[in-house]
């Protein structure tokens, strides 16, 4: 079943994270989401952009876009930045065995939103990062 999409796009910026959390959660209203599911989904959202305000321009400002589309069954959100080059799915996910002091900085965010969503995926195109969630409901 095809998804209608919409888009946000807004500066990569912590404080802007209510804003995309607003806009997903009218699409995920509007389709009938759990609570339970979209707090799933809101957890990952903020993982997700929060990264991408601290890290994807380090030199300064930018912009963040952000699809997202649902239907009765799922959610599909992509975040695209025109930030450093960065794949979050390349590193090992941390291991969690290991005690706090044990542990490397850094990893637990995409780990939780791998944990969070049912799929997740990255690509590189046109100088953009581009990354894709899933949630079925």
């Amino acid at each position: 079943m095809k998804l209608e999409m919409y888009e946000l796009e807004i500066a990569a910026d912590v404080d802007k994270l209510s804003k995309v959390t607003e806009f997903v959660d009218s699409i995920l209203e509007k389709n009938g989401c759990p609570i339970k599911v979209q707090m799933k989904i809101d957890l990952a959202l903020e993982e997700l952009f929060v990264n991408i305000a601290h890290y994807a321009y380090p030199d300064g400002e930018g912009t963040a876009k952000i699809l997202a589309g649902a239907n009765s069954e799922y959610v599909e959100i992509t975040f695209i930045d025109s930030g450093v080059p960065y794949d979050p799915l390349a590193k090992p996910d941390p291991d969690v065995t290991l005690s706090i002091e044990e542990r490397q900085i850094g990893g637990l965010g995409i780990f939780l939103s791998k944990k969070l969503m049912d799929d997740i995926s990255y690509k590189y195109e046109d100088n953009k990062n581009i990354l894709t969630v899933r949630k079925n409901f």
